[in-house]
């Protein structure tokens, strides 16, 4: 989920813009400069769409990063794409179907989409030809990594999550409401994910995904996984910014209560978009877990 409330996603956005300029669509595997290192891009056919990823690093160690609403690889992960260690792992970070390049189709949300976007990112890993993967997922994309890791526990090898919430609370939905009419956000903001989407594009997806979420808050307790989190296995670090205006500190709390021996770290200058503002340290405390 980009941070609309803050200047985060103006950060997170130019990370794109410098290395992506619209139309400069990469339909097949070609190295690129991307970040200084070797990053190659590509679209694969899962489940019936073609999925666009980006793929750099050589370790044996294979992680997926799962960027929120409305991102992409190159919007939500520049420091991670840069600067995880190449030698350690091989990272990809995919666009979800309707997301980034991984269009078309248009993005719609029906009641089970984080459930086809886990599908699809195991799917796009096992096309891959990966054994075994680990899961760094942000906000939407920590959601989609607790469903995959719940449904698929044998595929997945250790997970990270920050920003993400198993359940819908009225508290949520008075957010979601604060962030549906784009025209509200700071030109800063807004512009760059005009450029990258077309105006009329940005704005109708952003309201679709309000309704999306919206529609968990009409179900028992709110539920978007909550179920499912008994089911994870695999170990399991959640990180939370304490100044994070989209995702109260609670969803963090019923996350690690829920999931079996999972690791909690606070971080109390972070807000939601705290892998790009503290870059370093999230990558660090990421590596430490994931070694």
């Amino acid at each position: 989920m980009a941070e609309v409330l803050g200047g985060g996603a103006v950060r997170q956005v130019r990370l794109l813009l410098s290395v992506l300029k619209p139309g400069n669509h990469v339909p097949y595997a070609g190295p690129a400069a991307a970040f200084g290192t070797s990053v190659t891009s590509a679209k694969v056919a899962v489940n019936g769409v073609h999925l666009h990823y980006q793929r750099t690093g050589e370790g044996e160690h294979a992680v997926l990063l799962l960027p929120g609403m409305l991102g992409s690889g190159e919007t939500d992960f520049g420091p991670q794409i840069k600067n995880l260690n190449k030698k350690l792992f091989t990272v990809v970070a995919w666009d979800p179907r309707g997301y980034g390049h991984s269009r078309p189709p248009d993005r719609d949300f029906p009641l089970d989409f984080f459930e086809r976007d886990a599908k699809d990112a195991v799917d796009l890993m096992k096309t891959l030809k990966f054994k075994k993967v680990s899961l760094l997922g942000w906000s939407d994309g920590g959601i989609t990594a607790l469903i995959a890791a719940a449904r698929y526990p044998s595929y997945i090898n250790k997970m990270v999550i920050w920003g993400a919430n198993a359940y819908v609370t009225e508290e949520d939905e008075t957010i979601y409401q604060g962030i549906r009419d784009v025209s509200k956000w700071s030109e800063r903001t807004r512009k760059p994910l005009e450029t990258l989407y077309g105006y009329d594009y940005f704005t109708k997806t952003c309201e679709k995904w309000v309704d999306g979420i919206k529609q968990f808050k009409h179900l028992s307790d709110g539920n978007i996984c909550r179920h499912l989190l008994p089911l994870v296995q695999c170990p399991t670090l959640i990180v939370h910014g304490e100044k994070d205006p989209l995702v109260p500190r609670f969803h963090a709390d019923f996350i690690h209560k829920h999931v079996r021996g999972s690791r909690l770290h606070l971080m109390p200058e972070g807000k939601h978009n705290l892998h790009l503002r503290f870059a370093n340290e999230f990558n660090k405390l990421a590596e430490d877990f994931l070694r």
